[in-house]
């Protein structure tokens, strides 16, 4: 009787994985679909993209700033607005 019960529960969690995959795999939109979704992306545009850029070398900027000192820094650039 253990070995029946082993089995119908395995069986079950096998079952259940299955259906899981197979419902993650309905949901994926599919390659058509990525590559549009890729291609109407804000960073698809060069101009965005740039700024992007420009945005993220300013905070590495900050990040190098605040590593090297020990003051409170985020007291400092809170100011310049």
């Amino acid at each position: 009787m253990s070995a029946l019960r082993k089995l119908l529960s395995y069986t079950a969690a096998v079952a259940a994985l299955i259906a899981g995959y197979a419902s993650w795999r309905s949901l994926d939109p599919g390659d058509q679909r990525n590559r549009e979704l890729l291609k109407n992306l804000p960073e698809s545009n060069p101009l965005r993209m740039e700024e992007s850029r420009r945005r993220n070398a300013q905070i590495m900027e900050m990040l190098k700033d605040a590593a090297q000192t020990n003051e409170n820094i985020a007291r400092t650039y809170g100011s310049q607005k």
